[in-house]
């Protein structure tokens, strides 16, 4: 693979990343989700994670339709803003993977975000010759587990 072609491909990456936080990023209200056909590809999942009070750890797995019905029911009530902070891309052939973190706030301007988390996206270059998020899981800060620092700033 050139330099070029490499470039390019982790410029289509970025942008998937971009977009997909721009889908779910906006003032209360239900979300565009037209873009989800082109950004996801249709055998994805997006796995929500995290710790029960017990410190016992749960996931929830969706299709794509399945998230958005999800995501969509919580976010008509909220200002929502999901801003990256570091994406570190690799590529492999038809395969990448991205770690992407990020902050939530209910307004982009807030100083202090309502959370801070890791996307652990994955992405599949099909036979169109375009990626598309195949797999992303995510997970939150909470008492002991903090971003690396590495993930604070580009």
């Amino acid at each position: 693979m050139s330099d070029a072609s490499l470039a390019a491909d982790k410029a289509e990456i970025e942008q998937l990343i971009t977009d997909c936080y721009a889908m779910i990023s906006g003032p209360a209200g239900p979300r565009d989700w037209s873009r989800q056909a082109e950004l996801f590809h249709p055998m994805s999942r997006q796995i929500r994670t995290g710790v029960d009070e017990n410190g016992k750890p749960w996931l929830e797995a969706f299709a794509p339709n399945e998230y958005a019905a999800n995501a969509d029911a919580v976010l008509r009530t909220m200002d929502f803003h999901e801003i990256a902070l570091v994406n570190r891309i690799e590529v492999f052939g038809n395969m990448a993977q991205a770690w992407s973190s990020y902050e939530a706030k209910h307004h982009p301007d807030e100083e202090t975000p309502e959370r801070r988390g890791i996307n652990a996206f994955h992405f599949y270059k099909g036979e169109a010759g375009r990626w598309q998020i195949i797999a992303m899981i995510w997970d939150n800060e909470r008492e002991g587990l903090s971003l690396p620092e590495s993930m604070t700033q580009a």
